[in-house]
């Protein structure tokens, strides 16, 4: 238990300083821009790039894990879309969202610096992998989705060049794409890339974390649908019993990729969850609960399942 309390709290305690921080600081939410951006088009993107241009070229390339894993999130999806659709009497749009934030997890802020933390740096190609094709695949399904519901008026091939356009140039992406290729190609930065790399690799956790903490607080707590409970269970309980289950079945992984795809799996809703609920103006205020109410329940659903790895509890094999 003192070795989850060691990773966690820290872990944990950036993002609570981050909540406080806005709710002490009446600090407009403009002035989370440019450290936003920090954080999503160089930091991260650094951190990406440094760690998968160090891995040889054929860890980059696991079929199955990348199957299995995108898998599960689709399951999730498809189990949280099911309660939204039983909750809202049909209304695709909205059981849309439900299930974004019963599957999409806070990959981007939180994963790097949990799994790193707490497996190292065997941690970092799944963390990629899991991060690009998730990604993948719920920028794909939220256009497509909300076209069946009739939410989205754009013709067919306008979604799918959007859709490619939101995958293709996300910076993660581009990041993880250019590191593949240098690891491909042997490409090793000179010592003064290098160490800015460094640096901003270091301030990448830290940053993503006090951010996140501060879009938390700065989000309104709307009514909390009654179905909001069984939407966050999904997320934060059976997203990453599915991933366990998946990958245990399929069999012939790194212990250290199963416990990194089950920690991503375990993360709140993604605060990109409320960014798609204004997109397409549908369950906006319920959306930001579920990401408020995610992360202070994550506090325990996370902390348990870095308990049962580090501990040796689950099943990695």
């Amino acid at each position: 238990m003192e070795n989850v309390i060691s990773l966690a709290l820290p872990f944990f305690g950036l993002i609570f300083l981050g909540v406080a921080a806005g709710k002490l600081k009446k600090i407009p939410a403009s002035g989370l821009a440019w450290m936003q951006f920090f954080i999503i088009y160089i930091a991260l993107p650094a951190l990406f790039f440094r760690l998968l241009a160090k891995t040889p070229i054929e860890e980059l390339t696991n079929i199955g894990y990348v199957a299995a894993t995108t898998f599960a999130t689709y399951c999730a999806f498809a189990i949280a879309f099911c309660v939204g659709v039983l909750a809202s009497r049909g209304n695709i749009p909205e059981a849309t969202i439900q299930a974004l934030a019963g599957s999409y997890s806070n990959i981007g802020y939180m994963g790097p610096g949990l799994t790193l933390a707490v497996l190292g740096p065997a941690a970092a190609v799944p963390t990629a992998l899991v991060f690009c094709f998730d990604n993948i695949l719920l920028f794909t399904l939220a256009p497509l989705m909300m076209a069946i519901g009739g939410t989205d008026n754009e013709s067919p091939l306008t979604t799918a060049v959007t859709v490619l356009k939101r995958i293709f140039t996300h910076p993660f992406i581009l990041a993880t794409i250019a590191g593949v290729l240098a690891a491909a190609v042997g490409f090793q930065p000179p010592q003064p890339l290098e160490t800015l790399l460094t640096f901003l690799s270091n301030a990448a956790a830290p940053c993503a974390l006090f951010a996140m903490g501060v879009t938390v607080a700065l989000q309104p707590l709307g009514r909390t649908p009654l179905e909001l409970p069984v939407i966050l269970a999904v997320k934060l309980v059976a997203h990453p019993l599915i991933v366990l289950v998946l990958l245990n079945w399929v069999g012939g992984f790194d212990p250290a990729w199963v416990a990194t795809a089950v920690l991503m799996a375990c993360l709140p809703p993604a605060a990109n969850v409320f960014v798609i609920a204004q997109q397409y103006q549908v369950y906006i205020q319920r959306a930001s609960s579920a990401i408020l109410l995610g992360t202070i329940a994550s506090t325990i659903t996370v902390s348990v399942f870095i308990y049962l790895i580090t501990e040796g509890l689950l099943p990695l094999r």
